[in-house]
């Protein structure tokens, strides 16, 4: 399996993504081939400083002369910089010279490129990112968080299909439950948006148990919450603020005093296993669902260890053949409208 990383993505590149992608290779015992794109002379410099990986991993080096920034507007991007990393790799994966794409880079220009290089799977109106907050001892799947500012009630029934799909055969949820966020538990609470998409999940073969409020998203048993990319943006972007700002007041509160210093020692086994649960590097990077490829999105700041962990989860989709059966799933559910129409 070969999957293209974008070498020149993210805050930290080449450096991590080149150091992530040899320990991704090298855990799967060079099972995955990692294409770098970028700049060919930096990413060997810095394939050079890791002899110990070096020949445990399989690689090999497309050449790409331009960069998107992180603050590029992706449009603009993807007609003056042709070139690009992101680009190129994306091109790599139509022609089947991959068979997935990794990047850290610019979101925009990652959705972007890949939906206009790849194109939509069949039956589906608009791709949608889904990431991941922490439930207890688990997770819970969040989407859309940013690929659609509007969005129509079919699109959200279209991601609430992708989401059960992505949860069931990558984070080994059977049958996962689905809820829709919204501002009440019951059916009739909501925007005109949401009530449309309330009735119409009720009608697919999903395991859909309603709305889930704000203040039960950490709690709630669903596994899949859906909701427009509007909305899920910055519930992801608030809930990412709050982490780091809880961890900065715990920090300065431990240090304030001996009593609290002794203190925060003996609970720093239950300190690091909260950091775990909100550390997007043990997810690597969260999926574009609906396009006629394998895309994974990682944090700017994304790590080697994060890096390595979206390789892998890339390699999982494209092992469950995830796509073909989001388009059966799309099928069924146009066979089940028509039927409805007709009646």
């Amino acid at each position: 399996m070969k999957i293209a990383l974008d070498a020149m993505g993210g805050d930290k590149a080449p450096e991590a993504p080149v150091e992530g992608g040899l320990i991704a290779s090298a855990h799967c015992k060079g099972a995955i081939e990692v294409v770098f794109v970028g700049d060919h002379q930096r990413i060997a410099d810095e394939i050079d400083r890791h002899k110990d990986l070096i020949n445990r991993a399989r690689y090999s080096i497309v050449h790409a002369s331009q960069v998107v920034g992180m603050d590029d507007s992706p449009s603009s991007a993807l007609k003056q910089k042709p070139d690009s990393s992101i680009f190129v790799a994306q091109k790599l994966q139509k022609a089947g010279k991959v068979d997935a794409v990794v990047s850290a880079g610019n979101t925009g220009a990652a959705m972007a490129s890949g939906l206009l290089t790849l194109g939509r799977l069949k039956g589906v109106h608009r791709p949608a990112i889904g990431s991941f907050v922490p439930h207890e001892d688990d997770f819970t799947f969040i989407i859309d968080v940013g690929a659609n500012v509007d969005s129509k009630p079919r699109n959200l029934v279209e991601f609430a299909i992708m989401g059960s799909i992505f949860t069931s055969k990558i984070m080994g949820k059977p049958r996962p439950k689905v809820a829709l966020l919204s501002i009440g538990e019951e059916k009739k609470k909501g925007n005109e948006l949401t009530l449309q998409v309330h009735a119409q999940l009720s009608q697919t073969g999903l395991n859909f148990i309603g709305n889930v409020e704000g203040n039960d998203i950490l709690n709630s048993e669903a596994n899949v919450i859906v909701c427009d990319g509007f909305v899920g943006n910055i519930l992801l972007k608030f809930a990412e603020n709050l982490a780091e700002v809880l961890g900065d007041q715990i920090r300065r509160n431990i240090k304030g005093s001996r009593r609290a210093l002794i203190g925060g020692l003996l609970m720093k086994p239950v300190f690091s296993k909260v950091k775990k649960a909100w550390d997007y590097e043990e997810y690597g990077g969260v999926p574009l669902l609906g396009i006629n490829g394998v895309v994974i999105i990682s944090h700017g700041r994304s790590t080697p260890k994060a890096v390595s962990n979206a390789i892998l989860k890339a390699r999982e989709m494209v092992d469950s053949k995830i796509n073909e059966i989001i388009q059966h799933e799309l099928e069924a559910l146009r066979g089940l409208e028509v039927v409805a129409e007709n009646a």
